[in-house]
């Protein structure tokens, strides 16, 4: 699985659960990311060189790498499922 699998199918769990929240879950996923596009060191630093910003409104985080001149999102992940499994990506 990869950071975009993770997004689409965490926005249709909760278009499922309510309509329009999975809209609301992938707008501030984008927004999340566009922010560390601007800023990459905003994320607090977690692993290795990568780092982690918090998606406002859901208990996700975005997991990222800044790269020169690009950002790689590692993983959109859930607060409390599986920790850390993301890592083997980074």
């Amino acid at each position: 699985m990869n950071a975009r699998r993770e997004l689409r199918e965490a926005a249709q769990y909760y278009e499922r659960q309510v309509a329009g929240l999975g809209f609301a879950f992938a707008a501030e996923v984008e927004r999340t990311v566009a922010i560390t596009r601007e800023n990459p060191n905003i994320g607090s630093p977690v692993w290795r060189h990568s780092r982690r910003a918090i998606v406002r409104r859901f208990p996700y985080s975005v997991f990222y790498r800044s790269l020169v001149n690009k950002l790689f999102i590692v993983a959109v992940a859930h607060h409390h499922r599986r920790p850390n499994y993301w890592r083997i990506r980074a």
